[in-house]
């Protein structure tokens, strides 16, 4: 089901499938900023990554000597979540573990998802809370995705020079190395991404600004104290990019797959729980 949330100046609407962002509008305007999915390019909108983050190793990791075998970003974004509170200007949805998941993720767990309106700003919450009576380990992320046009542009705040990591063609990370921006921005091109997403593992990359080409904000993400970022678009010109914050990143190609090990990853011990948030705003 698709719930809207509105206050005076933007509204929003967000699928209790996966919990998923997939319209975010001013009052006052018709205009998208939303991805709106197509098969041509990428069919989702803005997917929550959980319970990692990224590609494992041969799509497997081990706990307590056991192989268990997780797809790529985790199953978060195919689960029907439950709604438990539902306001004018805020929304939470919450999933937890049922028999299958714990067939390839052996956690007990309970994770919250709320989007809340602020003016003209959308701020999306993440709480994990570990259910289970041994420590839990998990990543979560963010994937949201905006629309964009020709000579559209990202502006970093004062960045000049951040380390960017590399996937190779099975997903892992293999290198980093250091990217230059020129003026703080970062300007589209069909090469971009066609080594997959541009990774940042900078603590200093707190917001990044999509503007048009007359230089006009359209959408800014900020996203204070998560460890790493992720760039992505489909390498063909696609009309959208995605501004992705993340408490956790794919596996090093050398990973001993042992999940505790695994670098970026979060543990929470019995009953803690874990909170974060990012906020879009147009």
């Amino acid at each position: 089901m698709n719930y809207e949330i509105k206050n005076s100046f933007i509204k929003a609407q967000i699928k209790s499938f996966g919990a998923e962002l997939n319209s975010l509008k001013k009052c006052d305007e018709n205009f998208e900023y939303i991805w709106q999915g197509d098969i041509k390019y990428w069919a989702r909108h803005s997917p929550i990554l959980f319970p990692i983050v990224g590609r494992l190793k041969e799509d497997s990791y081990f706990y307590k000597n056991k192989k268990f075998t997780l797809s790529q970003h985790g199953f978060a974004r195919d689960k029907e979540f439950e709604v438990i509170q539902n306001k004018t200007d805020f929304i939470e949805f919450q999933l937890k573990n049922d028999e299958k998941s714990l067939e390839f993720y052996p956690f007990f767990f309970e994770l919250n998802i709320g989007y809340k309106l602020d003016k003209n700003s959308l701020i999306i919450s993440y709480k994990v809370k570990n259910k289970s009576d041994d420590m839990m380990y998990f990543s979560i992320g963010a994937h949201p995705a905006f629309n964009t046009q020709n000579g559209d542009f990202l502006e970093f705040e004062d960045i000049k020079t951040t380390k960017r990591y590399f996937l190779d063609e099975k997903g892992l990370i293999y290198k980093n190395q250091d990217l230059k921006l020129e003026n703080s921005k970062l300007y589209f091109d069909k090469d971009l991404f066609k080594d997959d997403a541009l990774v940042f593992n900078d603590f200093n990359i707190k917001q990044i600004t999509l503007k048009s080409t007359e230089n006009k904000s359209m959408v800014k993400v900020k996203f204070d104290n998560f460890p790493y970022l992720g760039i992505w678009s489909k390498p063909n010109d696609a009309p959208f990019i995605c501004i992705e914050p993340w408490f956790g990143i794919a596996d090093k190609k050398n990973t001993n797959q042992n999940i505790e090990d695994k670098k970026g990853i979060v543990s929470l011990e019995t009953n803690e729980e874990f909170y974060c948030s990012y906020s879009i705003e147009i």
